[in-house]
C-alpha cells in the first residue's frame, strides 16, 4: 500500500508548483498578426544626458499595463527574462540604464538613478508616449531588483500613481552606510561590492560611490518607503544567499505601517536568483495578475 501512494505523494509538491506557474512563464502565447508583440528602442533625453531604453510591447489593441523595470548596480543582471514573461502575460515593459551607465550618457550616481526613474515615470504617461505603445496610464507598475529596488520603491513612494511596487531583492543603501561605522564592513562592501562593477559605469569613481552611500539620508532608506507604499500591492522577494535580510526588514515595517496587500518571501537562492529564475518570473507574473481591469 505504501509503495502504490509513494508516486502520489511525490507528485503533489510538483503539482502544487506546476500550478503556480503561469503560462506567460514557460509558453508563448498565440501569435496576433493585427497587433503582434515587438520591440522598440529609443533615447530618453535626461538633465546632463540621455537614457538608452527599450520597449517590450505586448500583443494586442490595448491599451496596455506598463512595467517600469529598474536594474541594480552596475546592472549586470538586467532580469530580461523577467520583462518578456510579463510581456506574454500582456504588459508593456520599459527598460533602461540609468545616465553614466552601459553607454548611457552622462554621468552616474545614486541620486542621478532615482531622478532617472521618476523621469521614465512621467515620460511613460506623456500623450504621446501614450499613443505610440498602447499604453494604459492608470495602470503603470514598478518593479526593481537590488540598488533598482529601493529605486523603486523610492519612485513608488514619490508618486501614488503607481498602482503596485515589486521589490527583488531590495538594496537598503541607507542602511548599507549606517554599517560603515564598522571599518571592516566598509572595506568589505568596497572590495565586494563596488571595485568591481565600475568598469559600465561613467562620471564617477569609487570613492564617489562610497562617499554617497556613507551619507544615504531616507531617499535610500528601504524601511523609510514603506508607509507610503504600505496602501498598495507591495512585494519583497529576498534572497537567503543575497540581501534577504533587508527585504525581510522592511517587510516587517511593511506590516506596522499597516500594509494588507504584501507579499514578502525570501527564497533560498543568490542575489541574481541564479537557480530560481522561473520562480521569480512566476512570482512576478502572478503578482502582475491582480491589475487585470
Amino acid at each position: 500500500m505504501r509503495r502504490a501512494l509513494l508516486p502520489l505523494l511525490l507528485a503533489l509538491p510538483v503539482a502544487a508548483l506546476a500550478a503556480q506557474i503561469p503560462d506567460a512563464v514557460v509558453a508563448d502565447p498565440p501569435v496576433d498578426t493585427r497587433h503582434p508583440a515587438g520591440l522598440a528602442a529609443f533615447v530618453i533625453p535626461s538633465a546632463d544626458g540621455a537614457l538608452n531604453a527599450v520597449m517590450y510591447t505586448a500583443a494586442g489593441a490595448g491599451p496596455h499595463p506598463t512595467l517600469l523595470l529598474l536594474h541594480g548596480f552596475p546592472g549586470n543582471e538586467q532580469n530580461l527574462d523577467l520583462a518578456q514573461a510579463a510581456r506574454r502575460a500582456g504588459w508593456n515593459v520599459l527598460t533602461f540604464h540609468y545616465r553614466g551607465s552601459w553607454g548611457s550618457p552622462g554621468s552616474y550616481s545614486f541620486a542621478h538613478c532615482q531622478a532617472d526613474a521618476a523621469n521614465v515615470l512621467a515620460y511613460l504617461r506623456t500623450d504621446k508616449v501614450v499613443r505610440q505603445f498602447a499604453i494604459d496610464p492608470s495602470r503603470i507598475a514598478v518593479a526593481g531588483h537590488s540598488l533598482g529596488g529601493i529605486v523603486a520603491a523610492r519612485v513608488g513612494a514619490d508618486d501614488p500613481k503607481v498602482v503596485g511596487v515589486f521589490l527583488i531583492d531590495p538594496a537598503d543603501i541607507a542602511a548599507i552606510g549606517r554599517s560603515f561605522s564598522d571599518p571592516k564592513q566598509r572595506e568589505a562592501f568596497l572590495v565586494g561590492e563596488v571595485r568591481g562593477d565600475m568598469p559600465p559605469l561613467a562620471g564617477t569613481s569609487e570613492a564617489m560611490i562610497m562617499d554617497e552611500v556613507a551619507h544615504a539620508g531616507p531617499a535610500l532608506d528601504l524601511v523609510a518607503t514603506m508607509p507610503a507604499l504600505a496602501g498598495r500591492p507591495l512585494a519583497l522577494i529576498g534572497a537567503k544567499r543575497g540581501i534577504g535580510a533587508m527585504a525581510a526588514t522592511a517587510a516587517v515595517a511593511a506590516r506596522k505601517a499597516g500594509a494588507v496587500h504584501l507579499e514578502a518571501e525570501t527564497l533560498d537562492t543568490d542575489h541574481s536568483f541564479s537557480d530560481m529564475r522561473i520562480a521569480l518570473a512566476s512570482k512576478l507574473v502572478n503578482w502582475l495578475g491582480q491589475f487585470r481591469p
